[in-house]
């Protein structure tokens, strides 16, 4: 261990505190050996010269590690400043990636909220639809057709537990165009809140609640190929109105609907036409003939001068039991401007069915009336389509469930109907005839002429559903009219919904 800067100067200091001593006593003794003490004097001089060399050497390596202990101190306040302006550095990024990772955070967050919110609206919407395509083969064999008859979409939409919106579009005969045959139309638009459960409200564009077919009229839910004439003819199925409607049940098994809506519109009906309105039972439903079907407005800039007003109930309080009704009346738009607007449209029908396990026994009842058309059939005399002032018709129908296996089950069904689209007349002229008993030219076939059909009789139709699930069904009948013999007709057909 070298000695310290204290212990060397210690030493120096008893060094000359020696020699002042000796030559204290070299004063004081001139008469003692001088020779001796000079001797010992230089030795003791050596010894001390050799001591300060000793002190020299160890003051420059003391000052050597001064030097480098001043240096490592630099060393150490540069590496302390790196170590700080690092930890500077090092929370900077810190801090950015606390940034980074709170933002990237927020962002997975939103991502989450929109995820649930597209969740939450895809668990809200609903898709649905039906459709069905038919062979048709009337006595006359160049008629029969096959036609794509509609495709029909819905969307749906489940705001809350009580407010729902509800729509459905349809395409009809496969190509809708100015030169094609089909139509696209907007068959439902409304909206449907439950103010609790047994009152509830319809709003928009919404189907009257008349008959068995109206307000069910996917192929599924009715037997035979082509739906019933006296709710195509006399009830305008699929019927539908813009307006307010309330509805409700009671614990007694009742169902009732009332509401307000818009009416029909009687100057859309054809008086004159230059050709037969139809030459075949197809036709004649969908070519828009009957009393109802021509002057319904299907919401499509509706004439709302007047609106109408409708009340149905249905009782279901036995099991397999339905029994009910409808009644529709208001004041429509005149058939001409120089017609009274006082001609009112009402229509009733009335209903039941009784389903004993695997028997479905139905029978319906329909009337419509319009008042006052005296005036407007006066304006066209001899007009070969006078408005009617009366139009009924009446089905009864039988159906049974003679196989199942699984979800497959077959139902043979025979169906008896009369429908008259002109019951009674006002205004015909004398010696008129409320249609043409002669040869009028052929709506296919202008050069050519044919005879044009009576808008009354009575049908018969004996056929089969097989269901090869709840949602698919298969179909073939025969009809036979009375009347008019030549619209009898072998029918095949396809119908589903989902």
């Amino acid at each position: 261990m070298k000695p310290s800067a204290a212990s060397l100067a210690v030493r120096a200091l008893c060094l000359s505190l020696a020699l002042t001593a000796a030559h204290s006593a070299f004063a004081a003794s001139p008469t003692a050996d001088n020779a001796k003490l000079i001797k010992k004097l230089e030795k003791q001089n050596e010894l001390l010269e050799q001591q300060v060399e000793a002190m020299k050497k160890q003051m420059d390596d003391m000052k050597q590690e001064l030097a480098e202990i001043k240096k490592q101190n630099t060393g150490i306040a540069t590496e302390q400043a790196q170590t700080v302006q690092a930890q500077k550095e090092m929370k900077a990024e810190i801090a950015q990636a606390s940034q980074t990772v709170a933002q990237a955070t927020q962002q997975v967050a939103q991502q989450s909220a929109a995820a649930a919110a597209q969740a939450e609206a895809r668990d809200k919407l609903d898709i649905w639809g039906y459709g069905e395509m038919y062979y048709t083969h009337p006595k006359d064999a160049n008629a029969s057709e096959t036609d794509l008859a509609r495709a029909v979409f819905g969307i749906g939409y489940q705001f809350d537990d009580k407010t729902r919106f509800n729509s459905e579009f349809e395409v009809e005969h496969a190509v809708a165009s100015a030169s094609d045959p089909g139509e696209f139309e907007v068959e439902q638009f409304y909206v449907d809140h439950k103010f609790n459960d047994k009152l509830g409200m319809k709003a928009g564009l919404f189907l009257i609640p008349a008959g068995f077919l109206n307000e069910n009229h996917e192929p599924t839910n009715y037997y035979g190929v082509q739906r019933n004439f006296v709710e195509t003819l006399i009830i305008p199925s699929t019927w539908r109105e813009g307006g307010l409607s309330l509805y409700g049940t009671t614990d007694g098994g009742f169902e009732w609907h009332t509401g307000l809506t818009t009416g029909l519109n009687l100057s859309k009906w054809n008086f004159t036409p230059e050709a037969a309105l139809y030459t075949n039972a197809l036709e004649m439903e969908n070519n828009g003939t009957a009393p109802m079907q021509a002057t319904h407005q299907e919401t499509a800039l509706a004439n709302s001068r007047h609106l109408s007003a409708f009340a149905a109930f249905n009782y279901r309080g036995v099991p397999g039991v339905t029994l009910g009704g409808t009644l529709f009346s208001g004041v429509a738009v005149p058939a001409a401007t120089t017609v009274p607007d006082n001609e009112r449209v009402t229509l009733w029908e009335t209903h039941a069915r009784y389903q004993p396990g695997k028997l479905d026994l139905e029978a319906l009842y329909a009337r419509g009336t319009i008042s006052n058309t005296a005036s407007a059939n006066m304006l066209y005399p001899g007009t070969s389509n006078p408005i009617p002032a009366s139009f009924d018709g009446w089905f009864v129908q039988g159906a049974y469930n003679v196989w199942q296996s699984g979800t497959q089950h077959l139902s043979p069904f025979a169906r008896y109907e009369r429908y008259d689209m002109g019951t009674s007349y006002e205004g015909i002229a004398p010696g008129f005839s409320a249609y043409p008993t002669g040869p009028v030219p052929n709506p296919s076939s202008p050069t050519t002429f044919t005879t044009f059909a009576i808008p009354h009789d009575t049908v018969g139709t004996v056929g089969l559903n097989y269901y090869l699930n709840p949602n698919v069904v298969f179909k073939v009948d025969y009809q036979k009219f009375r009347v008019n013999t030549d619209f009898s007709r072998f029918d095949l057909g396809m119908g589903l919904q989902f």
